[in-house]
């Protein structure tokens, strides 16, 4: 039994979300859909099993304040967003998240760490959104840093921060796949259309 498995039967922790799942499909998967923006739109659908994860969704909260752990409960210690989605002036990210995760001492646990840590601006807060909200976001520059299309793709494959959800550290279930996959994905989602699921 792996000390995941122990701390979930002992309820230690608590267990990811109906929505979190284990597995990615890469694009190949979807191949037999032969509707292009059908598949498109299902590419997405498959793309959302990341987005949807805790890993993700603990740093694009809707309002002010992180969530954090795979039961997406409260940050503590308890911050705030502040003006540049560092945190509050004395109390910012990087007060306890330095540049990689650092184990506990206590040897149960981490804290999260990656070189920028930080909170997803509030136009890009999606957890509780359905995935259509969360795509129309993504896709619409003046909510999403003013990225087009390629630049996404950029982010999804290729960004550290978006790549520790891969690697989270000690006491955390990592994002479905691989940073890899979800790379492959995101380019095939673009390359038949960027369709948003309904």
């Amino acid at each position: 039994m792996t000390k995941l498995t122990l701390a979930l039967a002992t309820g230690l922790i608590a267990a990811a979300p109906v929505f979190a799942q284990d597995s990615l499909s890469g694009p190949d998967a979807f191949a037999d859909i032969s509707d292009e923006a059908e598949r498109s739109a299902a590419m997405f659908t498959e793309m959302g099993k990341v987005l949807t994860h805790p890993r993700c969704v603990n740093c694009h909260p809707v309002g002010d304040t992180p969530t954090q752990g795979d039961d997406m409960q409260a940050h503590s210690p308890p911050l705030v967003r502040g003006d540049a989605d560092f945190g509050a002036p004395g109390m910012t990210c990087n007060t306890c998240h330095g540049p990689q995760n650092v184990a506990l001492t206590s040897g149960q646990g981490s804290i999260p760490g990656h070189e920028p840590w930080m909170i997803a601006p509030v136009s890009m807060g999606w957890n509780g959104k359905s995935l259509n909200e969360i795509c129309t976001q993504i896709k619409d520059p003046a909510r999403n840093g003013d990225r087009d299309l390629e630049a996404i793709y950029e982010h999804m494959a290729t960004d550290g921060l978006v790549g520790w959800a891969w690697d989270p550290g000690e006491g955390r279930t990592p994002a479905p796949g691989t940073q890899d996959v979800l790379g492959q994905l995101t380019r095939a989602w673009i390359d038949t259309g960027a369709v948003c699921p309904s």
